[in-house]
């Protein structure tokens, strides 16, 4: 077990963490929270962890082993440097360079740069024959100034958006405006937390996004939707990523034809973009809710996302779900969606 940190984007309050954690659980990785920062959670757990979440997180944006935890002022980081361990960190002879990074405007840039310059030398004078390299050093230390305090340590990972921007919906063979960004798809599949090789469906798929994500990870998947060129466009889609579903049907969610699945990661059709045919999105939930019966089992996860306004958190609890978490996401001004993750008891 070690002490870990790990940085977390900053575009949602709750989500980047509720994904990190569910990581860990659906990979087994034994964890303890030893403290909630800013844009920051740090983890006791394994170092295995850490290829988990590189692998796996959307909303993750640095892994690194923690050395120093205090207050953020100079002379309390001085002094409990002067007592930090290096061994087994970085080698006699190697080269490394000093990154800080500042999070929701914690210290200033003043105090960014002189941590940099102070803790490059502090390193230099505790590790015999140890050189600053700016291009290309083999160890990168990070810090981050987040609220009043101060973590640093040893970078094993960068988690980079790219791959998620890459992704988008107007990069894709098939389009559609009502199309879900990537990144938060893949939040959403973690939430669910599937292991590899099990079974995602996504009763409707639209143009795929969930699927695609679901499959990158490892995961068989499985589409529905009413719109026959849905599912073809979907269908696109999936193969452009190198995906290759277990199946796709034209198909009415509240009349299920799967026997068994091992979790359900979906974002029912609403709003002007989508098609309803005339229901409501509450009772299309409801209905989709209704059909899950036997073919989820006990204990597995659905995560959903709807308007605030449909009230899903209450219709999945009046209907015997358990919710495990909900989260709210401002899309605009006529739209607040609510992410939530249903458990089936």
């Amino acid at each position: 077990m070690a002490r870990l940190f790990f940085l977390l984007s900053g575009e949602h309050p709750t989500l980047p963490q509720a994904e990190l954690q569910s990581i860990l659980e659906t990979e087994d990785h034994e964890y303890r929270v030893l403290g909630k920062l800013p844009q920051v959670l740090c983890v006791k757990t394994s170092l295995d962890s850490v290829k988990s979440v590189t692998s796996k997180s959307a909303m993750t944006r640095v892994c690194g082993l923690e050395l120093l935890n205090c207050q953020a002022t100079v002379a309390t980081i001085k002094k409990e440097m002067s007592s930090a361990s290096f061994d087994n960190v970085i080698e006699r002879d190697e080269t490394f360079v000093v990154r800080v990074r500042r999070v929701k405007g914690s210290g200033s840039p003043a105090l960014r740069l002189e941590l940099e310059r102070k803790l490059g030398e502090l390193i230099l004078d505790k590790v015999q024959g140890a050189k600053v390299s700016l291009r290309a050093p083999q160890k990168v230390f990070f810090g981050i100034l987040t609220g009043p305090r101060f973590v640093f340590g040893l970078k094993l990972a960068d988690v980079l958006p790219t791959p998620f921007v890459a992704r988008g919906p107007r990069k894709r063979p098939f389009f559609h405006p009502s199309a879900m960004p990537a990144k938060l798809a893949r939040c959403m599949v973690n939430l669910a937390q599937p292991k590899a090789g099990e079974l995602v469906l996504d009763p409707f798929c639209g143009t795929g996004t969930v699927l695609v994500e679901a499959g990158l990870m490892d995961c068989r998947v499985i589409g529905l939707d009413v719109q026959p060129r849905m599912v073809i466009g979907s269908f696109r889609n999936l193969l452009y990523y190198g995906v290759e579903p277990e199946g796709m049907a034209c198909a009415d969610a509240k009349h299920l034809p799967i026997a068994k699945i091992d979790c359900i990661v979906t974002d029912p059709p609403y709003g002007k973009l989508a098609t309803t045919r005339g229901q409501k999105t509450r009772q299309i939930v409801e209905d989709m809710l209704s059909a899950v019966d036997e073919t989820l089992p006990k204990g597995r996860r659905i995560c959903m996302a709807s308007p605030k306004s449909i009230e899903i958190s209450e219709v999945g609890q009046q209907l015997g779900f358990k919710r495990v978490e909900s989260h709210l996401i401002y899309v605009h001004r006529s739209l607040t969606r609510e992410v939530v993750v249903f458990e089936r008891t």
